[in-house]
């Protein structure tokens, strides 16, 4: 599949033509396609992405402001050509949404190598590759902002999410560093961590289940493949408030390193936060005792 766009390029358009300029991964459903509804509708302009262009049009319609481009993140000759169609087309590109990706549930042991692989070549890989695209036309304008979509699963992993956390706690990593990489160059970086919000992400659009199942996870990783069905589409999150949210951080002058969304991530972190505050106490003195004794510290001094 090649980057391509349904409607025709122009290069016409002009630098100063819209406020800002997105660009969208996985942004014909969910969240993604919240946000470019989001953007849209404030006059921005939007370079929307998934492995359908045509999907994209279907979704959000077509007008000058949106460029659909056909794009799997996996393939990163497919992202240099995307981001370049977008530059040719708009001129620009303000911020980054690294949206696209999907979950994947079942047990560490019940997940495949090729499920595994499979996953991280769109979770990680994939934002690496739209994001190493973008960035030079960034640093060259020393401008822009890089929003990366976590999840409250970048924050605390889960008994049957964890392959899939694990690419958002990596997710969560690069994101710290490009923070502390772009911010001298006037660029922001912000990973997003959103709770459970009422979109397809529990489908099968949107969720690839690991077709074994073993008995030994049944109170654990099973259970939570029983709930997953239950919180399908009753979750409490509303993806256009989320969206909304998005909207507030890209227009701040001093965006978050971090921003979680939802009453569920705001009391995952600070479960987690009380977790690991009583666990470094209860072994503190054995954390401390791995140093060298001071004196012998002076001595190498």
């Amino acid at each position: 599949m090649t980057a391509a766009s349904t409607t025709p390029t122009t290069a016409t358009t002009t630098h100063s033509s819209y406020p800002r300029v997105w660009m969208i991964t996985g942004a014909s459903r969910g969240i993604g396609a919240r946000i470019a509804e989001a953007a849209l509708a404030q006059g921005d302009a939007v370079v929307a992405t998934s492995r359908s262009a045509a999907s994209v049009e279907q979704r959000l319609g077509a007008r000058d402001a949106l460029l659909p481009l056909a794009l799997d993140v996996t393939d990163e000759a497919q992202a240099q050509a995307a981001v370049q169609r977008a530059l040719a087309h708009f001129g620009r590109i303000d911020v980054l949404v690294n949206n696209a990706g999907y979950g994947l549930l079942g047990a560490v042991e019940e997940a495949t190598a090729d499920e595994v692989r499979r996953l991280y070549d769109t979770n990680v890989f994939g934002l690496l590759h739209v994001t190493r695209a973008v960035l030079p036309a960034l640093r060259a304008r020393r401008a822009g902002h890089v929003v990366n979509i976590s999840s409250l699963g970048g924050v605390q992993s889960a008994a049957g999410f964890g392959v899939y956390c694990s690419t958002k706690f990596a997710v969560e990593g690069l994101t710290e560093a490009l923070h502390a990489e772009l911010a001298p160059l006037g660029i922001h970086a912000t990973v997003v961590e959103p709770g459970y919000f009422r979109t397809e992400f529990l489908d099968g659009s949107s969720l690839a289940v690991s077709p074994q199942v073993m008995d030994d996870y049944a109170m654990s990783a099973g259970a939570v493949r029983e709930a997953a069905r239950r919180i399908n589409l009753n979750q409490p999150g509303d993806p256009v408030r989320l969206a909304q949210a998005i909207m507030q951080l890209v227009a701040s002058p001093t965006p978050p390193l971090r921003l979680p969304l939802g009453t569920d991530t705001l009391q995952t972190i600070a479960d987690k936060h009380a977790f690991v505050e009583r666990e470094t106490a209860q072994w503190r003195a054995v954390a401390a005792s791995t140093d060298f004794p001071a004196e012998t510290a002076l001595r190498a001094a």
